[in-house]
């Protein structure tokens, strides 16, 4: 349970970066870094596939494909969303609507994977969900204010943000109960492998949409430098930081975590993640964060540990 847990921590603290890369480039369209992110991941997994190939020849054509379905929804889909999100609501507010993915994914996994998992209480589970329910709501609460005392702020922006946020969420309860699932029914399988197959199927279709998107600005006649747009450095050097830490890495600890976790308790420890994109996030506006903001990460936590002190009870087949 606690090795699971530090995997867990560890991949939350790396997928926090993704929240930085839009706040970083605000000029680069959300499908270019999607596009990047995922074109960076597929390249630094093909010298890591060299290196596996053997235990990668072992995976079914069905493998294979269920890594493409994962690599399109869980990072491509999501990815895009998310960072369409940010760059038009901020990075509180959408880190604080993907943060609900803890209590959505143990509600899922709870009534979907009982008779795997086993079955954890919903009168033991209802006090660590509530206690994170409420600190998201606390969170949500102090940035609507903010956004309220903001004359330049501009509301139908923030709710098409917040809609993105929704459906980046609806992509990542899909992806690790699915990932679980394969884990699971796999567990002679390396983790690391799975993370590399996952990178190597990613490596195509963002190959695709990268090709299709410059196609799509030059015949639109945009005026955005492509390739690598203004700033080619900065945006080569974030896409492979991020590919190699929050892709393959981070991939990798959450499959060790899924390993070793009940899905219902996985799913809430998605939370290390909120709290790492919230730190970066105030970090990057250079303030610290007021008071209902600290009250509601004391209460996520509150609930994360919670959480880990329940056990699930068999469920007769």
């Amino acid at each position: 349970m606690w090795i699971g847990t530090f995997f867990a921590l560890a991949a939350g603290l790396m997928w926090g970066l993704v929240f930085v890369s839009p706040l970083l480039l605000p000029e680069y369209p959300a499908a270019l870094q999607s596009f990047g992110r995922y074109l960076a991941f597929g390249l630094i997994a093909l010298p890591l596939a060299w290196l596996d190939r053997a235990r990668l020849r072992e995976l079914t054509r069905a493998d294979w494909r269920e890594a493409l379905r994962l690599a399109l929804v869980g990072n491509l889909l999501y990815y895009l969303c998310l960072a369409a999100a940010i760059q038009r609501a901020g990075g509180p507010l959408p880190t604080m609507i993907i943060g609900t993915l803890p209590v959505v994914i143990a509600v899922v996994s709870n009534r979907r994977n009982a008779w795997r998992d086993g079955r954890l209480p919903w009168a033991r589970m209802l006090p660590s969900l509530g206690l994170i329910a409420a600190g998201i709501a606390l969170v949500n609460r102090a940035e609507f204010e903010q956004m309220r005392a903001d004359p330049q702020a501009d509301p139908a922006r923030y709710a098409l943000g917040a809609l993105l946020a929704f459906v980046a969420v609806a992509c990542w309860t899909w992806y690790p109960i699915r990932n679980a699932d394969w884990l699971r029914a796999h567990p002679d399988r390396s983790p690391r492998t799975w993370a590399t197959a996952q990178g190597v199927a990613t490596l195509v279709p963002a190959l695709l949409g990268y090709a299709g998107f410059w196609l799509w600005s030059g015949v639109g006649g945009g005026a955005f430098e492509l390739p690598f747009g203004p700033r080619p450095l900065q945006f080569v050097g974030l896409m492979f930081t991020i590919g190699l830490f929050a892709s393959w890495l981070g991939t990798l600890c959450w499959n060790e975590a899924s390993q070793r976790l009940p899905t219902t308790i996985a799913g809430q420890l998605i939370v290390f993640e909120t709290l790492s994109a919230l730190a970066y996030a105030f970090i990057l506006r250079g303030t610290p964060p007021p008071p209902a903001t600290l009250a509601g990460v004391a209460l996520l936590v509150a609930g994360v540990m919670w959480a880990l002190r329940v056990r699930p009870e068999r469920v007769a087949v």
